[in-house]
């Protein structure tokens, strides 16, 4: 594994020498438009692990993405490796349809000390949640981005993440109902504390999501990358493409459903994503929205 692979793989060609908050962005802004968030592998029959070389050789060398776990670790370890002061959190996401935070630990987050000022990097959330930018951890300060505006508010030291939206324009009239629609405009996204976590510390969740019937990720093929000016996304047959601020305060979201034998050339062509076994697409109605 080394730093410099890494860079071609997301096509940065900046300095590796700042550890200052510009070149984080920019090595972040790369990852997250070049690395899809996705669990193609629970619907191909292959196995995620939490070992870093695991991920590395499948989404460096073998150009896939990862979730959270994969996804998050890596840019950890390219932080780490460039001088970074960097710390892995555990997060408990928001469940819109139970209207709570799920009990388990399931999503990894990265924070970054730059001169004595924490911020959180997350390249391992994906869709419209996805943030652009690292988010300086601050209580009840709005963080305007391309996606919308993100909030940090900490209350008794748990820190919760809020998105506020835009208004959005959907012309596919017969996808306004979709369960894969963000219906509110100010969403609760995730909550965390700031204790220190190892990998060790997601070794039940790994499996679990994989898994269990009851898991989003079992329940839907997911594979989301953010662009130039919004993001893309295909879960199970549903293609959707987003672009932020497409009008005044107005996002522009486009849905088209694929037939079986589109699916992997929409993988190649918007994801840039081959896969080396038959990916079998699902999308059981779920607490999952873009």
């Amino acid at each position: 594994m080394n730093l410099e692979e890494f860079f071609a793989r997301i096509g940065y060609k900046g300095s590796s020498e700042k550890q200052d908050l510009e070149t984080l962005t920019d090595i972040f802004q790369h990852f997250i438009r070049a690395i899809p968030f996705e669990n193609l592998s629970i619907h191909c029959g292959e196995k995620i692990t939490l070992e870093l070389e695991h991920a590395y050789n499948k989404i460096v060398r073998k150009k896939r993405g990862g979730w959270c776990m994969e996804n998050n670790q890596l840019l950890g370890w390219v932080l780490k490796g460039l001088g970074y002061d960097t710390t892995f959190l555990g997060a408990y996401v928001f469940n819109p349809h139970q209207n709570a935070y799920t009990t388990l630990m399931t999503h990894l987050v990265v924070k970054v000390v730059i001169d004595g000022k924490a911020y959180i990097v997350d390249a391992g959330f994906g869709s419209s949640y996805q943030m652009w930018q690292p988010m300086e951890l601050v209580s009840g300060k709005d963080q305007p981005q391309g996606p919308g505006v993100f909030r940090f508010t900490e209350m008794n030291g748990v820190w919760y993440l809020d998105k506020m939206r835009r208004k959005q324009y959907i012309p596919n009239q017969s996808f306004s109902s979709s369960d894969l629609l963000e219906k509110k405009e100010c969403r609760k996204v995730y909550m965390f504390s700031l204790e220190p976590r190892t990998m060790e510390d997601f070794s039940f969740q790994c499996t679990y999501l994989q898994t269990s019937p009851d898991s989003l990720f079992t329940k839907k093929s997911i594979c989301t990358v953010q662009t130039m000016n919004g993001f893309r996304a295909l879960i199970g047959w549903t293609l959707t493409e987003t672009t932020y601020n497409y009008k005044e305060n107005m996002d522009l979201v486009e849905f088209v459903t694929l037939e079986d034998e589109e699916v992997e050339k929409t993988l190649k062509e918007k994801f840039n994503i081959t896969l080396e076994r038959k990916l079998v697409p699902i999308n059981v109605k779920a607490s999952y929205t873009i």
